[in-house]
Protein backbone atom coordinates (compact mmCIF):
# COMPACT_ATOMS: atom_id res chain seq x y z
CA UNK A 1 0.00 0.00 0.00
CA UNK A 2 1.05 3.56 -0.83
CA UNK A 3 -0.19 6.26 1.33
CA UNK A 4 -1.44 9.01 -1.42
CA UNK A 5 -3.30 11.55 0.68
CA UNK A 6 -3.47 12.87 4.09
CA UNK A 7 -6.36 10.73 6.21
CA UNK A 8 -7.29 10.35 9.66
CA UNK A 9 -9.46 7.87 11.61
CA UNK A 10 -10.49 7.19 15.32
CA UNK A 11 -11.11 9.50 18.23
CA UNK A 12 -9.54 11.11 20.91
CA UNK A 13 -12.10 9.47 23.59
CA UNK A 14 -11.05 7.61 26.26
CA UNK A 15 -9.44 4.00 25.70
CA UNK A 16 -9.10 5.12 21.66
CA UNK A 17 -6.49 6.94 19.34
CA UNK A 18 -6.54 9.24 16.66
CA UNK A 19 -3.73 8.39 14.03
CA UNK A 20 -3.12 10.80 11.17
CA UNK A 21 -1.31 9.89 7.62
CA UNK A 22 0.26 11.98 5.16
CA UNK A 23 2.29 10.86 1.85
CA UNK A 24 6.10 11.35 2.54
CA UNK A 25 9.72 10.08 0.95
CA UNK A 26 10.52 7.85 4.11
CA UNK A 27 8.75 6.26 7.30
CA UNK A 28 8.19 8.63 9.81
CA UNK A 29 5.88 6.83 12.89
CA UNK A 30 5.45 9.23 15.71
CA UNK A 31 3.22 8.12 19.28
CA UNK A 32 1.77 10.36 21.60
CA UNK A 33 0.16 8.26 24.38
CA UNK A 34 -1.05 8.81 28.14
CA UNK A 35 0.58 5.34 28.67
CA UNK A 36 3.79 6.00 26.48
CA UNK A 37 5.74 5.23 29.67
CA UNK A 38 4.21 1.71 30.65
CA UNK A 39 3.13 0.82 27.13
CA UNK A 40 4.63 3.18 24.14
CA UNK A 41 6.75 0.01 23.15
CA UNK A 42 3.67 -1.87 22.64
CA UNK A 43 1.79 0.44 21.20
CA UNK A 44 4.78 0.54 18.04
CA UNK A 45 4.80 -2.80 17.63
CA UNK A 46 1.38 -3.49 16.88
CA UNK A 47 1.71 -0.09 14.43
CA UNK A 48 4.72 -1.33 13.15
CA UNK A 49 3.12 -4.95 12.85
CA UNK A 50 -0.10 -3.77 10.84
CA UNK A 51 2.54 -1.51 8.36
CA UNK A 52 4.75 -4.20 7.86
CA UNK A 53 1.51 -6.33 6.75
CA UNK A 54 0.07 -3.97 4.46
CA UNK A 55 3.58 -2.95 2.40
CA UNK A 56 3.44 0.51 3.93
CA UNK A 57 7.09 1.69 3.66
CA UNK A 58 6.61 5.56 3.63
CA UNK A 59 4.48 8.12 4.92
CA UNK A 60 4.60 10.18 7.99
CA UNK A 61 1.96 8.46 10.84
CA UNK A 62 1.07 10.48 13.96
CA UNK A 63 -0.91 8.72 16.60
CA UNK A 64 -2.57 10.27 19.70
CA UNK A 65 -3.63 7.12 21.93
CA UNK A 66 -5.56 7.46 24.70
CA UNK A 67 -4.76 4.38 26.07
CA UNK A 68 -6.41 2.12 23.24
CA UNK A 69 -6.10 -1.86 23.07
CA UNK A 70 -4.69 -3.71 20.94
CA UNK A 71 -7.34 -4.29 18.60
CA UNK A 72 -9.01 -0.86 18.39
CA UNK A 73 -5.04 0.19 17.67
CA UNK A 74 -4.79 -2.47 14.73
CA UNK A 75 -8.51 -0.87 13.58
CA UNK A 76 -8.11 2.63 13.69
CA UNK A 77 -4.31 1.85 11.87
CA UNK A 78 -5.93 -0.04 9.23
CA UNK A 79 -8.97 1.97 9.04
CA UNK A 80 -6.68 4.93 8.54
CA UNK A 81 -4.44 3.36 5.84
CA UNK A 82 -7.38 2.67 3.56
CA UNK A 83 -8.50 5.91 3.75
CA UNK A 84 -4.63 7.31 3.13
CA UNK A 85 -4.07 4.58 0.42
CA UNK A 86 -7.18 5.30 -1.88
CA UNK A 87 -8.54 7.83 -4.32
CA UNK A 88 -12.07 8.22 -3.05
CA UNK A 89 -12.04 7.02 0.65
Amino acid sequence: MKIIRPAQAGTLQSSDLMIYLEPAVELSVEIESTVKQQFGHLIREQVDAVLQQQGVSSGNIRINDRGALDYAIIARVEAGLKRACTEHG
